[in-house]
């Protein structure tokens, strides 16, 4: 009985249990997988070797420029000549106030015009609010007002040129108080070829209504940056391989004398009184003066900066 019970035990735990499923896996794996992946997204071959190597060379690329420098003010234009002046020459802005009830003459009618083919908003106001936004100017009826400007960081303009396969060419201004000379030396960066324009922050022109007139356009497409330090800015400048030539009417050598307008270049103009600041002289790496057989003392900035970026578009052509 014993034996015959043991054979039984055995038998009992030969059997099989439940079968568990396979959930739907072994189905699944005979389905197909779709689209053969492309050869640059399959590891291992040559064309996914190649499109790595290219994203790792562009992860190490010089980042995008920043806009670092300190940014503007808004600024108002006032009166019926200076807004269609400013309209005309193609100013930024952002809204006209017409004073209600305004008499509507020619410069009005030519303001409100320009306005509206440029997209800018009209916005019409009592006279005592106009009054008030220009602390009593003498606004005749039309206040244009014109957004801060968005200066560019003084490594972008370098960066771009060298991106470029370019010898940056940069004009900088010390102590260019007059918004006009700054129009003048953008017009003249736009028109021989240079890569753009540094002032500093604090005792220097901006980009005001004045400096995008006197420009004539070129402000559109020429960039101008703000340095919060000049001399600090040059000698970021000096490390990245540029020389920095001062222009100075007491200058070691003559403008037709320097080879340094060959390569990466920042012209530094001063002041028509005082020239050049000290620690902004003493930065830089020759000081150079530009030959006048007629006697004057001095040039204006934006002639100066004119004169020696004429001379480098010429060794450069």
């Amino acid at each position: 009985m014993a034996g015959n019970s043991q054979r039984r035990n055995r038998r009992t735990s030969n059997k099989k249990g439940m079968q568990v499923g396979s959930g739907g896996q072994r189905r699944r794996g005979l389905e197909g997988k779709g689209p053969t992946p492309p050869a640059s997204a399959r590891k291992g071959h040559v064309k996914n070797r190649i499109a790595s190597a290219k994203a790792k060379q562009a992860a190490h690329r010089r980042p995008a420029p920043r806009r670092g420098g300190a940014k503007g003010t808004s600024e108002l234009v006032v009166g019926r000549n200076p807004v269609f002046e400013a309209l005309r020459d193609g100013v930024p802005a952002t809204t006209l106030y017409v004073q209600q009830f305004i008499d509507n003459d020619e410069r009005v009618r030519e303001a409100l015009q320009l306005a509206t083919d440029r997209g800018i908003n009209l916005m019409e106001a009592p006279r005592p609010e106009l009054d008030r936004m220009t602390n009593g100017l003498n606004h005749q009826g039309l206040v244009l007002q014109v957004p801060p400007y968005e200066y560019a960081h003084p490594e972008d303009l370098a960066a771009a040129a060298f991106d470029d396969g370019e010898d940056p060419l940069i004009v900088a201004l010390d102590g260019v108080t007059d918004p006009r000379n700054l129009g003048a030396v953008v017009r003249s960066v736009a028109a021989f070829g240079g890569h753009g324009v540094v002032v500093p922050e604090r005792r220097a022109a901006g980009m005001t209504a004045g400096a995008w007139k006197t420009s004539a356009g070129t402000a559109a497409r020429t960039p101008v940056a703000r340095a919060t330090n000049l001399t600090r800015a040059l000698e970021a400048y000096q490390k990245a391989g540029m020389t920095v030539v001062g222009l100075a009417a007491d200058g070691e050598m003559e403008l037709q004398d320097l080879e340094a307008l060959d390569g990466p270049v920042v012209i530094v103009v001063g002041s028509e009184g005082k020239g050049l600041s000290r620690l902004v002289g003493e930065t830089c790496d020759v000081r150079v003066r530009i030959p006048m057989p007629g006697g004057a003392e001095s040039l204006n900035a934006g002639v100066a900066a004119g004169v020696v970026l004429w001379e480098a578009a010429r060794r450069r052509a």
